[in-house]
């Protein structure tokens, strides 16, 4: 079909090929396909009967979804497809059914009023039947011209269905029809003299026959409730139940002119009002025409499943309407039926999407439209139909003004999208969109919060539009379509547009509402899930809002550090240059700490130092920026620098003291004096990780069972205080300890340690992890393969300390196997590695181990004897030795 708007937007229109893009939607047609063929399969039944007004109604499909995202052309191809084979798309597959089918699709936003409304839908239908079948509905029909004369005097039936735009090729049939069935009537009840009197005159006669047992009356129009409806007076309320008598006629047709209508109602969303007084009247047409097949198509779900109606609508709950509601109250289909009867429209894929563009505007063939541009709108439009579609007629636009598109051109969003989505929402609504749009994911409390309101019923109200998607499984269950999400943030047309102060005030109440949440939660005990939540989107607000006071954002940054379990923290449009607020700063605070696990250490001291020189951060931020700036240095073997930055937040005496002066006895132990680090265990205590430190002294004395005692305390410790990411560092910890003396047992905490560190994003421990393998393979075949490939890993990550590990693990290998000089070559590179005086005592272990004398004075100081320590690594060597030669 052609695009008529695309069309007449260039003076070439031989040029542009212009065509309504249609995208599979296979899905769809499968779940209609299905719907339809169960339907006409029970209608089939012998025991299927029209007068049933007791049974459950299985026929009806409702579409549902945003504005714009194809429903009504999916209801325009549905009835292409119903109506000639040809007009199917080849990807939809041919239909199993074979009976005679009539498409009826009428679109409800041409309302003009609840009565006419009702009256067009209920005369097209009776206006396609007449086409269709050429031939009277009598019951239906004589009921009807009753009607008529009362409710319009003297309004002439074919004038108004031209006034009202309902006309077609079968404008002048109905009327006709209408006269036939009254003459057929009248010679069923043997009163040719009636054909040119009153309605009314047929009608009691009719009426009478019927009271009276009239047997070709009875044959004619003889449902059960016929004579009641015509004594009833001829208002709007008897013609809703009119559909009855149509159906009982459709039902009466011979064989070979039995057809099955398909009514198609689109934009069924313009039927809602408080009262849903047309709403009632479509739904008796559903019900009192169950031979007929209805698909509807608007925004919200149908709602006829839900108790809860009950008075506003005529029949309600899962059992009348079985497929419509929640699975958890619908019973279970029978053998052979398709359970879902809701269905929602959802966005296109990237490819679809593609599709739809390629084939919207062609020349000779080929698309108009550049696939880079292509590529940006669908990147834009979130899948979302109107976008794509809008996208189009800016593409003309541009192109009628001479000059060529480009992708920048489309990176905005269309007030008339915003303009859709806005349309049918009440301003208390429109209202919480606003607010919610600054929020990724929400649940009702945080969004009435974030709205300012004091009560929760607008946002219960807000998540039953198909513009707001749940996730059960979510923490918060409840996101804005994106391309509505951004149509709103980026709204400067609408007539209740906010101001910037709005926003600003909207982002304050939103992070504060944000925080209330994490503060609640964290009284009931950690939740990490929720911290980092919280924090994205926290920080996202107070970074893009420019919030200057950061609030609960600070303690939930020092909570969120100190298990070292390193979520990414990454958030949308990073800033480029030096932070110039409070909340640029905290983001790239915790940025550069998050990705240390992934880029090179220097990098990380370059990020926090900028951030440090930008003055922005609070006293307690810039002791997490010194702190983390200084454990940086320490892995980049910048002892100076790393001592200085833990002294002066050992010094403090803030939050970090305990960690920093933990920092202090680990340099401490790295420039090989054990009595001070020794020394300074009493005090760290468990935010001083002091198991860790004592685990770290003793298995460098090659004391194992002294250091699987303290890491096993850590473990125990860790796992008291929830700290996962702590109980895995402990783990690994162990593994090294235990890989030197019992690599059986080694391999088996190892694994725990891998099966703890996933998720941890811990770089530096899982490359230990690594060092520990070697450790415990010792011996075997490999090692110097394997340790040359772990060593290019470890450069990668600018982590050098870890070179000294490795190397440590090849010389326990060379001496091992008693390779002297390949040990005498590493025992060279060690004392390289160690020059600096960090990890000097490595060197002197490696001597140790293959029982060699030191080449000169060490400045190593053990917490034992030198002979003792050379004794117990000696020890290992040997026995690694017999355990391998066995």
């Amino acid at each position: 079909m052609a695009d008529l708007r695309a069309l007449f937007s260039s003076n070439d229109p031989a040029g542009v090929d212009a065509v309504e893009a249609f995208t599979d939607r296979q899905h769809q047609w499968t779940e209609v396909a299905a719907a339809l063929g169960e339907h006409l399969q029970r209608v089939a039944r012998p025991g299927f009967d029209v007068e049933d007004l007791e049974s459950p109604r299985t026929n009806v499909v409702m579409f549902h979804g945003v504005g714009g995202a194809g429903k009504s052309t999916l209801l325009r191809k549905i009835e292409a497809a119903l109506t000639a084979a040809e007009d199917r798309p080849a990807q939809w597959g041919a239909p199993a059914w074979t009976q005679r089918l009539l498409p009826i699709r009428i679109d409800l936003s041409r309302s003009a009023s609840t009565g006419s409304d009702y009256e067009r839908v209920l005369l097209t239908i009776r206006l396609a039947l007449a086409g269709e079948l050429g031939r009277t509905l009598p019951s239906f029909d004589v009921a009807l011209r009753n009607y008529w004369e009362v409710a319009h005097p003297g309004e002439p039936l074919d004038e108004y269905i031209r006034r009202t735009g309902i006309a077609g090729r079968v404008t002048n049939m109905l009327p006709g029809q209408l006269q036939a069935g009254v003459g057929e009537v009248a010679a069923a009840l043997q009163l040719p003299g009636l054909v040119g009197s009153a309605a009314g005159q047929l009608t009691s006669a009719l009426v009478t026959a019927l009271r009276e047992r009239h047997e070709r009356a009875q044959a004619l129009a003889g449902a059960a409730r016929t004579a009641a409806l015509l004594e009833a007076t001829p208002d709007l309320e008897a013609l809703s139940y009119y559909p009855h008598l149509l159906a009982w006629d459709l039902s009466r047709l011979p064989a070979k002119q039995a057809v099955t209508p398909v009514v198609l109602l689109d934009t069924f969303e313009d039927t809602a009002d408080r009262h849903r007084d047309l709403e009632r009247l479509l739904q008796r047409l559903v019900w009192l025409m169950p031979g007929t097949f209805f698909i509807l198509a608007g925004r919200s779900r149908l709602q006829w499943a839900d108790p809860g109606l009950h008075g506003q609508l005529d029949w309600t709950g899962p059992i009348a309407w079985p497929g419509l509601g929640s699975t958890r109250t619908v019973p279970a289909p029978r053998a052979g039926e398709h359970s879902g009867r809701q269905h929602l429209i959802g966005d296109l894929s990237p490819e679809d999407c593609e599709t739809h563009l390629a084939q919207r505007l062609t020349v000779e063939g080929r698309p108009l439209i550049d696939a880079d541009i292509r590529a940006a709108i669908t990147a834009r439009s979130h899948g979302l139909p109107l976008h794509l579609d809008l996208a189009v007629s800016r593409y003309l636009e541009i192109r009628r003004t001479g000059r060529a598109p480009a992708p920048a051109d489309f990176d905005c969003s269309f007030p008339a999208l915003l303009a859709r989505t806005l349309s049918d929402l009440t301003a208390e609504e429109r209202h919480l969109l606003r607010s919610v749009s600054l929020l990724d994911a929400w649940d009702l409390d945080l969004a009435t919060r974030a709205a300012g309101l004091t009560h929760q019923a607008p946002a219960r109200r807000l998540t039953e539009r198909p513009l707001i998607s749940e996730n059960v499984y979510g923490l918060w269950p409840y996101h804005l379509h994106r391309a509505i999400r951004t149509a709103v943030r980026e709204d400067t047309h609408s007539e209740d547009r906010w101001t910037d102060t709005d926003w600003h005030q909207a982002a304050t109440r939103a992070l504060g509402a944000l925080g209330e949440q994490w503060t609640a939660a964290a009284t009931l005990g950690p939740s990490r899930l929720l911290l980092v939540a919280c924090l994205r989107q926290g920080l996202r607000l107070a970074r893009d809002h420019r919030l200057a006071d950061l609030g609960w954002l600070t303690a939930a940054a020092y909570t969120y550090t100190d298990d070292s379990v390193w979520e990414p923290l990454t958030l949308p449009a990073d800033i480029t240059g030096a932070p110039d607020t409070p909340a640029d700063a905290l983001a790239e605070l915790l940025a550069a700490i998050t990705r240390r696990q992934h880029e090179h250490r220097q990098r990380t001291v370059e990020r926090l130092s900028e951030v440090l020189d930008s003055g922005l951060l609070s006293a307690d931020l810039v002791e997490l920026a010194l702190y983390y700036r200084a454990k940086a240095y320490k892995d980049l073997d910048q002892g100076a620098a790393a001592r200085a930055g833990m002294r002066q937040v050992a010094d403090a005496g803030g939050r970090l003291a305990p960690k920093a002066r933990r920092g202090l006895a680990n340099l401490s132990r790295l420039a090989g004096d054990f009595p001070t680090a020794l020394a300074a265990v009493p005090t760290l205590g468990w935010k001083g990780r002091h198991h860790r430190v004592l685990g770290d002294i003793h298995w460098s004395h090659a004391a194992t069972d002294q250091a699987v005692a303290a890491f096993e305390a850590g473990r125990a410790e860790a796992e008291e205080h929830g700290a996962v990411g702590e109980r895995a560092m402990m783990q690994v910890r162990l593994a090294l300890a235990l890989s030197f003396a019992d690599p059986d047992r080694a391999a088996a905490e190892l694994s725990l340690a891998h099966q703890l560190l996933e998720g941890l994003d811990q770089r530096s421990n899982a490359l230990l992890a690594q060092v520990v393998a070697l450790i415990k393979d010792a011996g075997t075949d490999g090692i110097i393969d394997r340790a040359r490939s772990l060593n290019t890993d470890i450069t990668g990550a600018g982590l050098p300390f870890l070179h000294r590990f490795v190397e440590l693990a090849v010389a326990f290998h060379h001496a091992v196997r008693e390779e002297d000089q390949e040990l005498a070559a590493t025992i060279g590179h060690l004392h390289e590695l160690t020059a600096t005086g960090d990890f000097a005592y490595f060197t002197d272990i490696a001597h140790h181990m293959a029982g060699l004398p030191l080449p000169g004075p060490t400045t190593t100081q053990w917490i034992d004897s030198p002979d003792a320590v050379r004794a117990r690594w000696q020890h290992l060597v040997h026995t690694r030795r017999t355990r391998t030669r066995r």
